[in-house]
């Protein structure tokens, strides 16, 4: 009775180190390996608008995503799962396989090129601010935060917060939030002298708060401060990547794209120009 015991338990130990392996194997597929079996492909997203956001059906709304999307569509690929996260959790989240791409309009800089691949560029993104009516304290550029000790507020983990401290701006003149939102909030309670970051989400934040705050103009900062989206995939992903380079090549400012997104305020200044994944990666 003990030797069929302990033959069942090792048969169960055996069917237990299978499975595992099998599992294991799953989670080693490539995207591309996963597409071509038929899984969806996840697309992760924070609420930036309007570069990405969900929807109120859920559905991934934003350039960003109408851009990805198209592309990949393209490819042939219409079985996309869209998943909401926050900022901060996008590329933690996409390197732990919760996504397969992320959007959200970020930049290309070099501390994430260390992290994430990223696409080619697919739009040119100016910063700016949104400050009280009539700027009050003159604020055009992240030198005159330092110049007239203010305080920032911007997203945790946006590319504004390297492109203040680059300008001089110390830790504790930094505020960072979750998100537009709270940096809307920061700034109309007097908590921040400024909001910090891209053109387009300031702006959409200013044109929605019933002249609580304004936005400055993005032509008054510095041509360092300015940036190049792309769409992140894992380091792993090359495969994939490169075929999805290939498709972008041919949206990106093609009529239909620019059709797609004209709703979102993007249009043919905003399109990324002849600057590389690789220039951008090794510049910024």
């Amino acid at each position: 009775m003990r030797r069929v015991f302990l033959k069942g338990m090792a048969a169960l130990g055996i069917a237990a180190l299978a499975a595992g392996s099998m599992m294991g194997s799953a989670s080693a597929q490539s995207l591309l390996e996963k597409v071509e079996g038929g899984e969806p492909i996840r697309i992760g997203f924070a609420n930036e608008i309007p570069f990405a956001y969900p929807g109120d059906d859920g559905s991934p709304k934003g350039f960003v995503n109408v851009i990805t999307i198209g592309i990949l569509k393209s490819m042939g690929y219409e079985n996309i799962e869209p998943v909401q996260t926050e900022w901060g959790g996008l590329i933690p989240g996409l390197n732990a396989n919760r996504f397969d791409i992320i959007t959200g309009g970020m930049n290309i800089l070099a501390s994430r090129c260390e992290n994430i691949a990223f696409s080619e560029p697919i739009a040119t993104v100016g910063d700016a601010f949104i400050v009280a009516p009539g700027n009050p304290k003159g604020i055009g550029d992240y030198k005159s935060l330092v110049d007239n000790e203010a305080i920032m507020v911007t997203g945790a983990g946006y590319s504004n917060i390297e492109a203040a401290k680059a300008a001089g701006l110390a830790e504790d003149s930094i505020m960072q939030v979750p998100g537009p939102t709270e940096i809307l909030a920061a700034v109309r309670a007097g908590r921040a002298d400024a909001g910090a970051g891209t053109y387009f989400t300031m702006k959409q934040l200013a044109d929605s708060s019933d002249g609580a705050v304004e936005v400055t103009d993005p032509g008054a900062m510095p041509e360092e401060s300015f940036n190049w989206a792309g769409i992140g995939f894992r380091k792993n992903d090359q495969d994939f990547l490169d075929k999805f380079n290939a498709a972008l090549k041919d949206y990106v400012g093609s009529e239909e794209m620019l059709a797609a997104v004209a709703e979102y305020g993007y249009d043919e200044g905003s399109l990324p120009g002849d600057k590389t994944t690789e220039w951008v990666c090794a510049n910024r």
